[in-house]
């Protein structure tokens, strides 16, 4: 009995230890790394298969997910590749991985393959644009747009505007499936196309392109600007046609005329200016006038505008600026010419008695109502002659007032006048002079400075031998070893002349006169 026992726990432990030696080797998974949605696609597992008889299973599974088998294929003896050919679903997705073990054996450990990435493109499909917003608006205001589509993945997305494709700017931002325009101009207004697209590979490419959304951005009315016209019914009665006008805006705009505050009368419009008529009085101030312009989001006002209506008055003057050239030769005239008042004025020049309208070879008239009108020249042989302005109502030709006549020459102009000679004579003389006085100036300054330098080192001099006088003086006197200076009538006492000495003198001077004497005859 106990042999025999030990004889079957001898073999179960021989099978035992025979069985943990098997090992498997680790699979190797391969297949496409991307597959359409709903395409058949084959993967393979790879395994060298053990000396034995037997079977290997092989599954397939998500990475880290053992709850859904994917595929299994069993490979019998001999074997070394399994197939999954497999209809390619969503959940495909993702990382995969072959899993190897042997069928009805779990003594023996399985084996996992290294992940193989598997990318499904669903193709995508309808795609529309979604706009929350008016379609509508003015410019200031913001723009947001999104893109969706009905099926798809791995989805990416450009815009179009009127055909044009939409790129990146401070102002347009693109991000996901939404377009942002911040700031909305005019120049946002169009149709706005937006185009998802999914890369399948190098050579397919699945798109769906949405229908176009038309966008309006309106532009707003801008300041309007005020002005007006006189009309002469009869000899007492006048009219203004005064009109407001605004450079930008999106129509119709409405024009409302104010008269000190009043609302006067208004209009709307599909044009950018409106013209109103009102009853004038001349010569008067009437009040102020001012324009209103609406468009649909925000007023604008004109400037306040007095309401006066004044007739042109005399004199009429006329003066003058030119340009030089290199060579200090006029070369272009201006001249200009002015009322001494009048509200709505109209110019006339003349050269000798010929009008000059608008431009001529060698002339050019700008008239800027109500202040003056300025004739440019070009000075030059053609352009000589004798010049004048006449200056009348806009609304009444009755008056004119004309300016004195000027003559222009380039002869004249290029020649130096008497006045100018002399004045420049006479600056010249002054600097000479003033030059003079200056050097003069430095030259006196300079002795008199020398001069004093002089007079202090003297005085100074002065003062050092005074100053040893007195030492050397109290230095005596305080000895009475040393012997006393003597005062100045002992020294002419002790120096005296004895009487014979003093006889003796006078023959040796008479003896030399002599001899002189002699020597002259």
């Amino acid at each position: 009995m106990f042999p025999f026992i030990y004889l079957v726990i001898l073999g179960l432990c021989c099978c035992t230890k025979e069985s943990n030696e098997v090992q498997l080797d680790r699979p190797r998974l391969s297949g496409p790394s991307v597959a359409v949605l709903y395409d058949i696609v084959d993967f393979y597992c790879e395994i060298l298969n053990l000396e034995n008889n037997e079977t290997i299973l092989l599954n397939l599974f998500r990475k880290d997910d053992r709850t859904e088998v994917l595929g299994d294929y069993p490979i019998q003896p001999g074997q070394e590749i399994g197939v999954f050919p497999r209809e390619i679903k969503d959940v495909y997705e993702g990382y995969l991985e072959c899993v190897a073990s042997i069928q009805n054996n779990t003594e023996i450990n399985a084996t996992v393959s290294q992940p193989h990435f598997f990318k499904v493109v669903e193709p995508v499909k309808g795609a529309e644009i979604v706009n929350t917003g008016p379609r509508e608006f003015f410019e200031g205001n913001n723009l947001e747009l999104q893109c969706k589509v009905e099926v798809g993945n791995h989805v990416s997305y450009q815009w179009f505007l009127n055909g044009r494709l939409i790129t990146l700017s401070p102002f347009h931002w693109i991000g996901d499936n939404r377009l942002i325009i911040s700031r909305a101009s005019s120049k946002d207004s169009g149709s706005y196309m937006c185009q998802a697209k999914n890369i399948f590979n190098e050579t397919t490419v699945f798109s769906s392109n949405s229908s176009d959304v038309l966008i309006t951005v309106k532009v707003l009315v801008s300041t309007p600007d005020i002005s007006f016209t006189v009309v002469k019914k009869d000899d007492h009665n006048y009219l203004a046609i005064i009109t407001c006008q605004s450079e930008r805006g999106d129509l119709p705009i409405t024009f409302s005329l104010y008269k000190n505050k009043e609302l006067i009368v208004n209009a709307t419009v599909s044009e950018r200016h409106a013209t109103f008529k009102v009853p004038a009085v001349l010569n008067q101030h009437s009040g102020w006038l001012q324009c209103q312009a609406n468009n649909g989001q925000q007023v604008e006002y004109s400037r306040w505008f007095p309401f006066e209506i004044v007739s042109v008055a005399g004199p009429v003057t006329v003066h003058s600026d030119h340009d030089m050239a290199r060579n200090y030769t006029v070369v272009r005239l201006r001249l200009y010419c002015k009322a001494a008042r009048g509200t709505h004025p109209r110019f006339q020049w003349y050269l000798n008695q010929t009008p000059l309208r608008d431009r001529g070879s060698f002339y050019y008239v700008v008239d800027k109502p109500p202040e003056q009108s300025i004739l440019l020249l070009s000075v030059g042989s053609s352009s000589s002659g004798k010049y004048r302005c006449e200056v009348w109502d806009s609304f009444d030709n009755s008056t004119v007032i004309s300016s004195k006549k000027l003559y222009v020459d380039k002869e004249v102009l290029n020649r130096l006048s008497t006045s100018v000679v002399a004045t420049v004579f006479s600056c010249f003389t002054v600097l000479v002079l003033l030059v003079l006085f200056c050097c003069l100036s430095g030259v006196m300054f300079r002795v008199k400075h020398h001069q004093q330098k002089l007079d202090s080192s003297l005085e100074m001099d002065q003062r050092l031998v005074a100053s040893e006088y007195d030492m050397d003086f109290a230095e005596y006197s305080e000895d009475p070893d040393v012997a006393r200076a003597p005062r100045e009538d002992e020294f002419y006492l002790e120096s005296e002349a004895s009487e014979d000495e003093l006889t003796q003198i006078e023959l040796e001077r008479s003896t030399l006169e002599n001899l002189a004497d002699e020597e002259s005859n």
